[in-house]
């Protein structure tokens, strides 16, 4: 039988600490399930993580407090191992999913094009790192210049923002949408609507299946959750 933590503080609060700032139950600071001490950068992040704790009312929960697993995983798996999720991450710039656009038929092509042009116009201008467009699924590999660039500013985060960033990234499908929410040249959804065009489009045509709808949903929420989790970061 699996042991469940269950509630025993009266209070959950927001201390400075070290290098930041730390959360304590009571008397008791809050530990990484690898028992290190839970220090994150802000005060914001750590109130959302003092705020969940707060939340929980008998056995502890882990699946309802994204925050604490996010700061967990930056400290856990982000920070030991940095250079190789930065290498993971920046490699989606490579094969970007606005890159790739369909054959036919023509009113989708135009769906991807309306959305996606600005934002390769958008990352070759302000991102300095313009990308070559590809019509199928064969790889096109992309300008060394513009992937090195890519690579130096995915390398430019604190791994508490690289643990959000992986999230907007890998559920996106794109580095280039994931950079659009962090500087703020999307918001979330417009983002996440502009990641599913190809799905949309085909739901728009044969509808939608229930299973295939739950999955999108979790990652949509997923999604939000990761740039929220960048937005205290």
């Amino acid at each position: 039988m699996k042991w469940t933590q269950k509630r025993f503080w009266k209070a959950a609060t927001v201390a400075p600490a070290e290098g930041g700032f730390t959360v304590h139950l009571d008397q008791r600071q809050v530990k990484t399930p690898g028992k290190s001490l839970l220090v994150v950068p802000t005060d914001a992040m750590a109130r959302a993580i003092a705020a969940e704790w707060e939340a929980q009312q008998g056995p502890v929960r882990p699946e309802t407090m994204p925050y604490t697993r996010a700061a967990n995983s930056a400290l856990e798996k982000v920070a030991p191992q940095f250079d190789e999720v930065v290498a993971l991450l920046a490699a989606y710039g490579d094969s970007d999913l606005l890159c790739y656009r369909a054959p036919g038929p023509q009113e989708l092509t135009l769906l991807q094009a309306k959305a996606w042009d600005p934002l390769l116009d958008w990352a070759a201008q302000t991102l300095n790192a313009p990308l070559t467009v590809t019509t199928g699924v064969v790889h096109t590999p992309q300008p060394d210049p513009s992937t090195k660039r890519l690579h130096e500013l995915t390398a430019a985060h604190t791994h508490f923002q690289t643990a959000a960033f992986h999230d907007l990234v890998s559920l996106s499908g794109s580095l280039i949408l994931a950079f659009a929410v962090t500087h703020g040249r999307l918001s979330p959804d417009e983002a996440w609507a502009i990641s599913r065009i190809d799905e949309t489009y085909q739901i728009s045509l044969w509808g939608e299946d229930d299973e295939a709808a739950a999955l999108a949903e979790s990652k949509r929420l997923a999604f939000h959750q990761a740039a929220r989790f960048w937005a205290v970061c």
